[in-house]
């Protein structure tokens, strides 16, 4: 069983009674991630192995019962969209969450799989789905990572869908194909690269940047000076993913997040590998990688 895998415990069931062995802090988060695997099921919510192994990590947070229950009787932390009811998955989601439910601009930074764009769509799909905003706006700049592509053929959709495929898949993720699509016709959706944004005020829209760290100076400030009226805008990216000539010292995101820290109104939540929500084996290649140099 993953959890006696996981914490090194030994779980017997009996009747309607589970007895769990093992030491003693192994033994209340075993306790904590069958107590979440149980309100998950009872929500009707999906319990694959993914959505265990986040149980498992967040067993260690003191936080792991608010997120099921709701702190002090407040209710769940909680995306709903057409598909889905989506909880968080580690400790700094709970934060990103609560952040994407009350700030108008919020940054998003931290490594690969940590769900900083795939919560920002969810929330946007949420708000348009309740007319909180009128329009969904998905844009990242069409740089290659690390590799020229060359010549692609087509028109100017079919040359930078590619760049724009992971929003694509976590917007399917979210809605209904048959929706995706008429409100991509409609223009209620948009996906554009950072280029189509120059010029524009957009206003009642849920705006997101995605692979930030690839915007120039001038290509982040032209972008946060679209923010509108009625809108909220999030800005993802992995600052030590930077893919555009010159790297770090160029990036636009490092630039925009060292400028407003402290500027009011404005959150920054930051992932590290420690909430990695993919297989777990993603978290171990992001700590390998971001480890001390020998």
């Amino acid at each position: 069983m993953q959890v006696e895998n996981r914490l090194g415990v030994y779980i017997a069931a009996r009747g309607n009674r589970i007895q769990i062995e093992g030491p003693e802090d192994a033994v209340a988060r075993a306790r904590e991630t069958l107590t979440g695997m149980y309100h998950r099921l009872e929500q009707g919510q999906d319990l694959d192995a993914g959505a265990v192994e986040s149980l498992i990590s967040m067993s260690a947070e003191p936080t792991l019962e608010g997120i099921i229950a709701g702190d002090e009787g407040a209710p769940p932390i909680m995306i709903r969209t057409r598909k889905k009811t989506i909880v968080p998955r580690s400790a700094t989601q709970i934060e990103y969450m609560r952040a994407l439910a009350r700030s108008d601009m919020i940054f998003a930074l931290g490594p690969a799989g940590t769900g900083k764009t795939y919560l920002a769509v969810a929330q946007a799909v949420s708000q348009l789905m309740t007319g909180s905003v009128q329009r969904l706006i998905l844009s990242r700049p069409a740089v290659e990572a690390g590799e020229k592509l060359g010549f692609l053929p087509g028109d100017m959709k079919d040359k930078v869908d590619p760049y724009l495929r992971p929003l694509y898949d976590a917007l399917y993720d979210c809605m209904p194909p048959e929706q995706v699509e008429r409100r991509l016709g409609s223009g209620e959706i948009e996906i554009a690269p950072i280029a189509f944004m120059r010029g524009r005020t957009l206003a009642d829209a849920f705006v997101i940047l995605d692979e930030a760290q690839n915007t120039t100076r001038e290509q982040m400030k032209m972008f946060l000076t679209r923010f509108g009226q009625n809108s909220r805008m999030v800005i993802c990216g992995d600052p030590k993913q930077v893919d555009i000539p010159g790297g770090d010292r160029m990036s636009g995101l490092a630039d925009a997040v060292s400028k407003l820290e402290e500027v009011e109104g404005i959150e920054i939540t930051r992932f590290t590998a420690a909430d990695v929500v993919r297989h777990p084996i993603v978290g171990r290649i992001v700590e390998a990688y971001e480890g001390p140099a020998e």
